[in-house]
């Protein structure tokens, strides 16, 4: 049914935050992408794919955000081999997201690069996961000759970093152009953990897929799950429990405190300071503790299913849980004036690794990086959802833009979750804790949009009518702030590289799909 929308033009979207879905031409295309960048809006998402059921050959979509609402853009393709207009001149961040597009899809944009992103020859080069039939053939020649973009002039030099690190973490290749003791540039390459993640979707069925939606990043288990079941019961009118709904939002604030106490020790490692970590991993630990114990696991993977929650917690462990996070904030405030205080993690985090407000607003960066950077927004705030948009969450955010500033971002946020915790237990009525049925499935497409501890985490979704899933785009905010990073750490020097990723933190396994 046509919406009444301030974008016009559009049909309802099934959506947590307000939604709209267009079909669009080429011209309408980067036009509205310019309205959107304009009136301050920002890209979430760019993917293409088969063109089932819209009678064209293929077709992209592109997820707008603007004021809290969703705008979510179709340009059918008549010609496959024709490449569509990239939004990369409008929204930066679109080149990445444009370049992987084509590797899983064969569907290519007009944009400049136009260089492998997930392939990484791990495939022939006219094989697209999404678009060819079976499997592939093995690669004869694996070799996979990336040209980056070389530095030259005096007194240049090149690190290569990874992509196999000196830890147990995932690969990513960072090559550094250094003068002196400073970065001039750095370029990242990633994609080393491609898992077939969107194809796979394909193969599941719609009761199932939160479980693999919950394993795409698990540390946003919680964001990724509930996202697709947003996008599910969207599309199926499933109307879910109000203590679902609180259930839900507790799981979310939990996976929250537990990403930045983590955090928060490793970045007091890297500037040399060793007791943050032990203290941080101490609270990470018991929280994770009262979480199994009140919830019946460490890390929630399966917490969230499609109508509400597989699990409850009872009145007991409810208190019980309430007390230990109650605990746990009050030492983590303890922390944070030790942390603030230690002159060596001062002089370490203090404009390190800054990215200005300016910069931030014109490179697209988002979440708990943004917030740090002067982009305030926040889902939870700016587009909340049930239960969000009866729990008055209070904004958290910096401009200075440095590891200090995402710093004191986690710990205010840390503190923020803490609250909402005591207040979502509170709110805790007696009821149901999942719809009694999955109604008959239907065709169509749905999103759902979920502010997790990094950032927004959006699902794409599109049905058949038997239930089979034609296409799941998942996205993860690092695709935003990944590219941010290369300009984060220019000028400063090669070893304070691994605590300002470590305060951005993104996501290798979100990000390579």
């Amino acid at each position: 049914m046509p919406a009444a929308d301030s974008w016009s033009g559009s049909t309802a979207l099934a959506a947590g935050p307000g939604g709209a879905h267009i079909l669009v031409d080429a011209d309408a295309w980067l036009t509205r992408a310019r309205e959107a960048k304009q009136a301050g809006g920002r890209l979430l998402a760019i993917w293409a794919g088969p063109g089932a059921g819209h009678r064209a050959a293929a077709l992209v979509r592109a997820a707008l955000q603007r004021d809290g609402r969703l705008l979510v853009m179709t340009l059918p393709l008549g010609d496959v081999g024709l490449p569509y207009p990239g939004l990369h001149e409008i929204f930066p961040a679109a080149a990445r997201m444009q370049r992987a597009a084509f590797d899983v899809s064969g569907i290519r944009s007009d944009g400049p690069d136009q260089r492998a992103w997930l392939r990484h020859a791990a495939w022939p080069a006219a094989w697209h996961p999404l678009r060819s039939e079976g499997t592939c053939a093995l690669v004869a020649d694996p070799i996979d000759d990336y040209p980056f973009v070389r530095v030259e002039g005096d007194g240049v030099h090149e690190v290569p970093v990874g992509p196999v690190h000196a830890g147990i973490i995932e690969p990513g290749h960072f090559r550094f152009s250094i003068v002196g003791e400073k970065v001039l540039r750095l370029e990242e390459r990633l994609g080393y953990t491609h898992k077939g993640i969107e194809r796979r979707f394909t193969q599941f069925r719609l009761a199932d897929g939160h479980r693999l939606a919950a394993r795409i990043s698990g540390d946003s288990c919680v964001a990724y799950s509930w996202a697709w079941c947003q996008a599910v019961e969207g599309l199926l009118e499933l109307v879910v429990p109000a203590r679902a709904l609180y259930l839900r939002a507790l799981a979310l604030e939990i996976e929250r405190m537990q990403n930045h106490l983590g955090d928060l020790g490793a970045l007091g490692n890297d500037g040399g300071f060793a007791f943050g970590l032990a203290q941080f991993s101490r609270l990470k630990e018991q929280l994770m503790r009262a979480v199994a114990a009140g919830l019946g696991q460490r890390y929630l993977f399966d917490l969230i299913v499609p109508g509400g929650t597989a699990r409850d917690i009872d009145a007991q462990r409810a208190t019980e849980l309430d007390g230990a996070v109650g605990a746990i904030a009050a030492e983590a405030r303890a922390l944070r004036e030790i942390y603030e205080e230690h002159s060596g993690l001062r002089d370490r985090f203090v404009g390190a690794g800054r990215v200005s407000p300016e910069l931030a607003q014109r490179l697209g960066l988002t979440g708990l990086a943004g917030r740090a950077s002067g982009q305030a927004f926040d889902l939870r705030v700016d587009g909340p959802w049930a239960p969000y948009d009866a729990l008055a969450v209070t904004r958290c955010g910096r401009t200075e833009g440095d590891v200090a500033a995402r710093v004191a971002v986690r710990f205010d946020e840390l503190q923020v979750s803490a609250q909402l915790i005591a207040r979502i237990l509170s709110c805790l009525e007696p009821g149901p804790t999942r719809s009694a049925a999955m109604p008959n499935c239907r065709a169509g497409f749905a999103v759902g949009l979920i502010e997790g501890w990094r950032g927004p985490v959006f699902i794409g979704l599109e049905v058949a009518a038997d239930g089979a899933i034609v296409r799941c785009h998942p996205h993860d905010p690092s695709w935003q702030n990944w590219p941010v990073l290369e300009h984060a750490v220019l000028d400063n020097i090669l070893p304070d590289f691994p605590l300002i990723n470590k305060s951005f933190n993104l996501s290798y396994s979100g990000h390579d799909l």
